[in-house]
């Protein structure tokens, strides 16, 4: 529907629309496990920022029902080479 909104003092006439985001993005990852740390390499450049891919892995490997995954202790991601080590709370 149409809007009012105050800019500054000034009254801007807005009309919201609807659209689509793009929600997911899919992508295969080259693993090698160990008891407590897990090293990815192959990670696909994505564009966005490096936090935002340490948070993905992160959130990809704590479902533990998934894959096999836990409690994360910390996320070492290198964008140049393009690799991550997962490092978990407890080995298994």
């Amino acid at each position: 529907g149409k809007h009012a909104v105050n800019l500054d003092n000034k009254i801007a006439d807005v009309r919201v629309k609807p659209f689509t985001l793009e929600m997911g993005m899919k992508f295969e990852l080259h693993v090698t496990i160990s008891g407590k740390k897990i090293n990815i390499s192959e990670v696909p450049e994505l564009p966005i920022p490096e936090d935002w891919m340490r948070d993905k892995l992160e959130l990809n490997f704590y479902k533990s029902e998934q894959g096999g995954g836990g409690e994360i202790e910390n996320v070492n991601y290198d964008k140049q080479s393009r690799t991550a080590v997962i490092t978990f709370l407890r080995p298994g």
